[in-house]
């Protein structure tokens, strides 16, 4: 059939309005979520990096330029993480080592650095449970060095111990029969095995196959990892600027048919910020989707926390009418060693979607409940030897000595002229601001100078703290130095030029954000450089 001309102008004119009335819906759905003002700053901010980014394939030389400055920038940065540990030993050596070599060789590894995490001024990264429970762990670790639960038959009492591990932290979440769990590697495979379990779940029961998640800005990154890994949308959703927490009419708005789980934070990262949890149940409920609460950071606090003397915000567990699953990292305040966490889900047939199961597999039926395959036995044993050691009385007092330190540093930041608490963290995680001239990135530089290690955060710029029991002995100590930078940058601001501020400083002011991108991989290529 030959169309004519009336024909193909009406086809044209068909496809152009549809084309605009997505474009529109698009739109429109934008300004919803994230208001009229948001959303203007969003499309000038995308439309100069589309302006910068073809400026640099057009103009010539200007590509050449900008990459000069990136890797001029990327290899002072990798020299900054390299410092003394440049590799030696690019091959194997042609003679095995005596044990005494290999020995004196870990004992100089172990010694390179000049970061003391003992001293309790490093934010986060190591959660101690002290000595006494150190030696127990490296007593399991060798006991069960060589297990992998992926084979129970042959390693019954992991097998038991890693059942345990779920049942013990299911009934801290008030878990019904009903739920299940599974152990993962940390905090960032439990959200991956979240996502991909609402996605095929709401693929399988929905027909859903454009899905999307909605979630606040504040949750974390791994989520972004998620939906880069599993095709699924993010939706962005600010937070009140206030409080902190996600605002609930905006994700309102932002549900559709293709929406397939919420999420919230219980706390969030970078502000400890607990979201309304039964507002975010409610509106899962009502759409009939999933929500997944990160619990990842407070896992081992917020359960304990009424307990200890310190009552949060809102209900965040499964008593909530709508929660779907949580995350829970076992290996920060559970004191269990790195590389566990557990993903627990609301009942046992919304785990089946995170199993992956190949059964025309030449090598045999092949079936695993998580990413991996293989596991290490040695930390499902550390981790089931740190909540034995310690029961609910043991992390009811370090709940309480833990959110007191920080509950410490929270009134003590208030205190100062300059500095404020961001929202209302009632756990072990805060951040503060400036309220003044003092740039909140010169103060970090100050109190870098004094030791600490602190995260310096974006969007709004601000300093964090996951306090540890580590810093019980040195919150007011913290409280002392950060007033003491703010009385010397009042008086000279050029005290804090320093390594932050030329940094985090710069990095906030960069419209084209994918120069963070190429000097971020040089940063991950040199946790692997010789």
């Amino acid at each position: 059939m030959v169309l004519r001309g009336s024909q193909l102008h009406l086809i044209k004119s068909l496809v152009f309005y549809l084309v605009l009335l997505r474009a529109g819906t698009s739109l429109a759905r934008t300004i919803l979520r994230k208001g009229p003002v948001q959303a203007v700053k969003d499309l000038i901010a995308e439309t100069l990096q589309t302006v910068i980014s073809a400026s640099r394939s057009a103009i010539p030389g200007a590509n050449s330029l900008v990459k000069a400055e990136i890797e001029k920038s990327v290899k002072g940065l990798q020299a900054s993480i390299i410092k003394d540990s440049r590799g030696e030993n690019a091959r194997l050596p042609a003679k095995g080592l005596s044990d005494d070599i290999v020995r004196a060789e870990l004992k100089r590894h172990h010694q390179l650095g000049d970061i003391h995490w003992e001293s309790g001024k490093v934010s986060g990264a190591v959660y101690y449970g002290g000595d006494q429970l150190g030696a127990l762990i490296t007593e399991s670790y060798g006991l069960f060095s060589l297990s992998n639960p992926l084979h129970p038959e042959l390693f019954p009492g992991v097998r038991k111990m890693e059942a345990e591990i779920i049942s013990m932290v299911l009934a801290m979440y008030n878990g019904k029969s009903e739920a299940a769990g599974s152990m993962t590697s940390g905090g960032t495979e439990s959200i991956l095995m979240s996502v991909k379990t609402h996605r095929d779940w709401a693929a399988a029961t929905k027909g859903i196959t454009k899905p999307e998640m909605v979630v606040p800005v504040t949750i974390h990154a791994a989520f972004n990892k998620a939906a880069h890994y599993f095709g699924v949308k993010i939706i962005p959703i600010p937070i009140d600027p206030k409080s902190g927490e996600v605002d609930l009419a905006a994700v309102k708005r932002a549900i559709t048919s293709n929406t397939i789980m919420l999420a919230g934070s219980a706390p969030n990262f970078p502000h400890g910020i607990m979201d309304n949890i039964p507002s975010l149940g409610a509106l899962a409920k009502k759409h009939k989707i999933g929500l997944h609460v990160d619990a990842c950071l407070g896992g081992f606090i917020i359960p304990f926390a009424e307990k200890a003397g310190f009552p949060q915000s809102y209900p965040f567990d499964f008593r909530v009418d709508g929660v779907t699953a949580i995350s829970c990292d076992t290996h920060k305040y559970g004191f269990a060693p790195k590389g566990s966490s557990v993903i627990m889900y609301h009942t046992k047939e919304l785990r089946k979607y995170q199993y992956f199961v190949a059964p025309n597999w030449p090598g045999g039926v092949y079936a695993s409940p998580t990413v991996s395959g293989s596991r290490a036995g040695a930390l499902i044993a550390g981790c089931w030897t740190a909540l034995m050691k310690f029961g609910e009385e043991g992390y009811i007092e370090t709940t309480r000595e833990i959110v007191t330190a920080a509950r410490k540093i929270k009134s003590g930041i208030n205190s100062i002229d300059g500095l404020a608490i961001f929202g209302n963290p009632l756990g072990s995680v805060i951040s503060f601001v400036s309220t003044g001239s003092v740039k909140i990135f010169a103060v970090g530089d100050l109190l870098s100078k004094k030791g600490w290690h602190l995260n310096m955060l974006q969007r709004p710029e601000a300093i964090h703290i996951s306090c540890t029991y580590l810093t019980v002995p040195v919150a007011d100590q913290l409280v002392e130095d950060a007033k003491e930078a703010v009385e010397l940058l009042k008086r000279d601001p050029s005290l804090g030029e320093g390594e932050f501020t030329a940094i985090y400083g710069t990095a906030a002011s960069i419209p084209d954000r994918s120069v963070l991108v190429d000097v971020s991989h040089g940063l991950l290529d040199s946790f692997t450089m010789m």
